[in-house]
């Protein structure tokens, strides 16, 4: 079975036959620190003759950094949503006894809407749980979702200009491939793909770049 397979020399850069085994067991066995379920996930969508070099996830705590840009916006918005409720209520509680204006409650759907971008970032730590990244000898990989699966790659000879933000801890991200398009109301927007809020972000970045080297 190994016959197909490569690996990389670390004397030469190159691939070579001889060791091959060593990464298709790699691939078979989870031996990337990562929960069993989403390593049998990852391995259901590799090629014949495809092995896994690394396969991470994003750490929960910095993942969900990414949200709490979004209370900037959030915590004025519900913050005006509870003064505009208590407002139009009149600042008193209400009594039902004698009867209450409905008009208060127009604000509970804009209430409804800070608490859920409030909430964002924490639905992002959960989200994480189920996101894996991983590096091919073809290609990298992004897996996520829980009931509907999503899974995105790249060729590694689509990947041209790597950009690593790394932070003080030497987690951060990595992003392989950015494409640009118009969107359904034909305004510009901005997609990027890489491994995000991963540890030692440097060394997946050397990772990646020894392969290219040893492709190219």
């Amino acid at each position: 079975m190994s016959s197909h397979l490569q690996l990389i020399s670390p004397s030469t850069n190159r691939y070579t036959r001889p060791l091959s085994f060593k990464y298709w067991l790699k691939s078979m066995i989870n031996t990337f620190n990562i929960p069993e379920h989403l390593h049998e996930r990852l391995r259901s969508e590799l090629n014949a003759g495809e092995f896994i070099t690394w396969a991470g996830q994003p750490i929960p705590s910095s993942y969900m950094k990414s949200g709490m840009k979004l209370w900037f916006f959030f915590i004025p918005w519900t913050a005006f949503s509870i003064f505009w409720i208590a407002g139009a209520s009149g600042f008193e509680i209400p009594s039902f006894e004698e009867g209450w204006s409905l008009f208060p409650l127009f604000g509970l759907p804009f209430l409804l809407i800070g608490i859920i971008g409030l909430s964002s970032p924490f639905r992002l730590k959960k989200n994480a749980l189920s996101i894996v990244y991983a590096l091919t000898d073809q290609r990298a990989i992004t897996i996520s979702g829980i009931k509907t699966i999503t899974i995105k790659s790249i060729p590694l000879n689509q990947i041209k200009n790597i950009e690593r933000i790394q932070h003080a801890n030497g987690s951060g991200d990595l992003v392989l491939q950015t494409r640009t398009y118009l969107d359904n109301d034909g305004d510009r927007s901005t997609e990027k793909f890489g491994f995000f809020a991963i540890d030692n972000v440097k060394k997946v970045q050397t990772e990646i770049e020894q392969l290219l080297k040893s492709q190219s």
